[in-house]
């Protein structure tokens, strides 16, 4: 029992250590997928989080070149029951415990996720230390409590892209993933392509993949690009993508962000959502424990509708300030009533906290992506 994750609190959980002899320092958030390991772990919204995955055991479908939401593995650490040693699947080409070793992040496993998991809910999420280097209880404690935590922290310059380039979208790397025989996921990609400034806060690659296949050419920005800057390159539209962070420690991206409202149609994922609410002079505050994973319902109150969502994010913006700020709040979360969409009366804005759904579903239903390709046309 080499591996140790440590809690600011003083707790400790001694495990099985695998992938990379680490020492990392995180917030420890708990994820409710039962698969997508290797997605969440390249997902930058997870960069400096420490996953603890409630389902039992990870890593049975090993890790393929396909995958992946980012060229390198983003979350600080992983926490699981029990690690598969012995993966099976037709597209893996190494277990996880290579992956993780191949891009120097530890794992711990032979731990008891679910009390964990109910630590988290009750306490809230923690600042945490997880290490495979054989230190002591008391110095992980130590380090964990030493951590600056994500509340204040601006994490733009580590998830963004470090200078501009086209996002490809050629045919293979924006087709929908479909099965044979099942005849879904079909439809032509929409045209003609509208050009459209993505500002990357953490952006996934499946996000900008079905972003670009529902009409829009591509051009992916820095989270430091000024207004002038995308001003210069004439898009019609401005995409906002998910990232990690608090939205309240990057105020010169909120004043691009309040500049551009004015001028270009907006849609925002994620931290965009975050970001489009600070631009509007509403706040943003920090959730107990998150909404990370699967099945959260969310209704739309414009339509009445609910939809069964995944979601990636520690922060939500505050309801009251953002109806004194001029925006409608569209859709609210079934299991906390927090703010999960919104729209400005005014200008062509609108944005959502979950991750909208990659793939075209029951004919005839509105789409987010479809939404903001219309929005666009409606005002080129």
């Amino acid at each position: 029992m080499n591996a140790v994750l440590a809690f600011e609190d003083g707790a400790v959980y001694r495990g099985k250590s695998f992938g990379a002899k680490k020492t990392v320092l995180g917030e420890a958030v708990f994820n409710t997928s039962m698969m997508g390991y290797q997605e969440l772990l390249t997902d930058p919204s997870n960069y400096m989080n420490i996953l603890v995955m409630t389902f039992v055991e990870i890593g049975c479908y090993g890790i393929n070149n396909e995958d992946s939401e980012n060229g390198r593995i983003m979350a600080s650490g992983l926490v699981v029951a029990r690690d598969c040693q012995v993966p099976s699947n037709w597209r893996s080409t190494m277990s996880l415990d290579e992956y993780l070793k191949k891009n120097g992040v530890p794992g711990i496993s032979g731990v008891d996720t679910r009390t964990i998991t109910r630590k988290i809910r009750i306490n809230g999420s923690l600042k945490a230390c997880l290490s495979t280097e054989g230190i002591s209880d008391e110095e992980a404690v130590k380090l964990a409590r030493s951590w600056s935590g994500i509340e204040g922290s601006n994490f733009l310059g580590q998830t963004s892209c470090k200078s501009p380039y086209h996002f490809d979208d050629s045919p293979q790397n924006i087709k929908p993933f479909a099965l044979g025989g099942v005849h879904i996921n079909t439809k032509q990609r929409t045209l003609p392509l509208f050009k459209c400034a993505v500002i990357d806060y953490g952006a996934k690659k499946s996000l900008l993949s079905s972003l670009a296949y529902s009409g829009f050419d591509l051009t992916v920005f820095p989270a430091g690009v000024s207004a002038e800057e995308i001003a210069d390159f004439a898009p019609k539209c401005v995409f906002l993508s998910s990232g990690a962070g608090d939205p309240a420690a990057a105020p010169k991206a909120t004043e691009t962000l309040a500049k551009l409202m004015q001028k270009y149609p907006v849609f925002g994922v994620g931290l965009g959502h975050l970001m489009i609410t600070r631009a509007l002079g509403a706040n943003t505050r920090k959730l107990k424990f998150g909404h990370h994973g699967g099945n959260y319902p969310v209704r739309n109150l414009e339509t009445g509708k609910v939809a069964i969502t995944s979601q990636n994010h520690s922060f939500v913006a505050d309801a009251d300030s953002l109806e004194k700020s001029g925006a409608v709040v569209t859709e609210v979360n079934l299991s906390d009533n927090t703010v999960e969409g919104l729209r400005h009366r005014d200008l062509p804005v609108f944005s959502l906290q979950y991750e909208p759904g990659a793939a075209p579903g029951v004919p005839g239903s509105s789409y987010p992506f479809d939404v903001f390709y219309d929005l666009v046309a409606k005002n080129s």
